[in-house]
């Protein structure tokens, strides 16, 4: 009646598969939405506002290349490097 959990799941369990369906689908599919929000911000005239999005948009994508690319803890040295010399 019990089954062994070990034997039901494979062991070489990765997220490979979801990090290239979130950098092929849904990055470009943001960047998409983030364009038409941008437009009708500017629209209406409030490019300041339009302005503070671009430099969010800018900073949360660079967050999430650092998160996808595998290179977190070099970019982590090299950032404490420039305070501790």
């Amino acid at each position: 009646m019990f089954h062994n959990l070990a034997t039901a799941l494979p062991a070489d369990v990765t997220t490979g598969g979801l990090q290239a369906w979130i950098r092929s689908n849904l990055i470009p599919l943001l960047l998409l939405v983030i364009a038409v929000m941008l437009f009708v911000v500017a629209q209406k005239g409030d490019n300041a506002k339009a302005m503070r999005v671009v430099a969010g948009v800018i900073v949360a994508l660079g967050v999430l290349g650092l998160a996808t690319s595998g290179r977190a803890d070099s970019v982590g040295a090299w950032m404490s490097s420039l305070i501790t010399g």
